[in-house]
């Protein structure tokens, strides 16, 4: 059993200002992949990130994948949640966000967005809170 309880509904979309929240996996791989590799630098200066991700070499398509599905088998698991941030006019990644739940009741969250979207970090952080306050069984004990 993961850490959010079984009676809960985990939210697979979630749809708000500008902003399409979908559980992240394999079918992501190619918008996923791009996203993140050509903003390695801006990712790297989002707090939370620094050293440990992304990879300066970056990743190959098929490690990409093999990553992506280990996202979808801990959110399967509810061991951890992490939602792909689509465009959704175009349903191109532009981000993610990473819930990392802790002692019950409790997570951290990550979230990165593209180099040429870095104005909607704050949108996004705004959006998620209010989502995780309104829609999780989660107090937010560190964003970021």
């Amino acid at each position: 059993m993961g850490l959010v309880d079984e009676a809960f509904d985990v939210p697979e979309v979630h749809m708000a200002k500008g902003f399409r929240l979908e559980l992240l996996g394999p079918e992501h791989n190619e918008s996923d992949h791009r996203a993140w590799t050509t903003s390695i630098e801006h990712i790297r200066a989002t707090p939370g990130f620094g050293d440990d991700w992304p990879p300066v070499g970056g990743m190959t398509l098929e490690e990409n994948l093999a990553d992506l599905r280990g996202h979808a088998a801990r959110s399967a698991r509810r061991e951890d949640f992490a939602y792909a941030v689509l465009d959704p006019a175009t349903r191109e990644v532009i981000g993610c966000v990473y819930l990392k739940p802790g002692p019950p009741g409790d997570v951290r969250v990550l979230s990165w967005v593209r180099a040429d979207r870095s104005h909607l970090d704050e949108p996004l952080t705004v959006v998620v809170t209010r989502w995780l306050a309104e829609s999780w069984p989660f107090e937010v004990i560190g964003y970021r």
